[in-house]
């Protein structure tokens, strides 16, 4: 019954979203959910349709805060070689190292992680509603980021390889094409991270390896398709746009095998990680009277 249902969400979210930010992103908080210990699972179970809409709600800042960007990604080749093993995990010792104007230009999505983490820890230690489910839905946002590949590399959009448009590919055309044979389940529990810092830079660590296969797979399933084949024009708002065809991100699919899926069902393993670490850093407060509606 819960794959079923889960399958059926998603669907609903194909026709009616179209992209990362509302599919994935919706999945992934719904997800997590689900993996939660029952005592924390039946706050965050009657407050789901809030979790799962708001999950985009950091997208939508960034039509109005122009530091919003540089939150989803992090360059790691701009702070030098093996940045990702490095970098320091406090915002502090970061902005020391490589300064602030350099962090907002190149990103810092695992520190902002850390950072809605620990907001999220002292809403739950207040007991506030609203400041919970607030930064419960960024937190899953952020994390899902952190997953994509994409968001780890200056050539975050094949544009110095040739390769434009794959970003969007990536992240969106596929997840929208071949959602109906994922597996949208998981057998992670949710556990406490002592050092959540270390999971976060590990998640960041493991996207930005799978770099190499993005860009390479795009290339060899280039070979087997004329430029008719790849590409097709559409006009959007009165502009012609060349994207990806259905076929090549199929073939392109195929050759990454289960890594978008996988990437999904990680960002949902550690959003309930987080989500139960803030919870118990703030004392496992007793959350019984905020449900929104009874638990079943």
């Amino acid at each position: 019954m819960r794959r079923m249902f889960i399958l059926a969400f998603a669907f609903l979210l194909v026709a009616v979203c179209g992209s990362w930010g509302f599919l994935v992103h919706r999945t992934v908080n719904q997800l997590a959910i689900y993996e939660l210990p029952k005592n924390l699972q039946r706050f965050f179970y009657s407050h789901r349709a809030y979790l799962v809409k708001e999950s985009i709600r950091p997208d939508e800042r960034r039509q109005t805060d122009p530091l919003e960007a540089p939150r989803h990604f992090i360059d790691l080749e701009a702070y030098g070689d093996s940045a990702a093993w490095k970098m320091p995990w406090s915002w502090k010792d970061a902005a020391a190292a490589y300064s602030n104007d350099t962090l907002l230009k190149y990103g810092y999505v695992p520190y902002v992680v850390m950072t809605v983490k620990n907001r999220l820890t002292e809403a739950f230690r207040r007991k506030d509603k609203d400041s919970i489910l607030f930064y419960a839905a960024d937190l899953g946002h952020y994390v899902g980021d952190m997953h994509v590949p994409l968001h780890t590399t200056l050539n975050y959009n094949g544009q110095l390889t040739g390769q434009v448009g794959l970003h969007s590919l990536w992240e969106s055309m596929i997840p929208e094409l071949e959602i109906k044979n994922y597996n949208l389940s998981s057998s992670h529990k949710a556990s406490y991270l002592r050092l959540p810092e270390q999971q976060v830079w590990a998640a960041v660590r493991h996207a930005f390896e799978l770099t190499k296969d993005v860009f390479m797979l795009e290339r060899e399933v280039t070979k087997s398709f004329t430029p008719e084949q790849k590409y097709r024009t559409q006009l959007r708002r009165g502009k012609e746009v060349k994207s990806y065809t259905a076929d090549f991100a199929r073939a392109y699919s195929k050759r990454l095998e289960n890594t978008v899926n996988e990437q999904l069902i990680s960002s949902a393993d550690l959003l309930a990680d987080l989500w139960l670490t803030s919870w118990i850093d703030a004392g496992r407060p007793n959350l019984s009277g905020l449900y929104l509606i009874p638990y079943r």
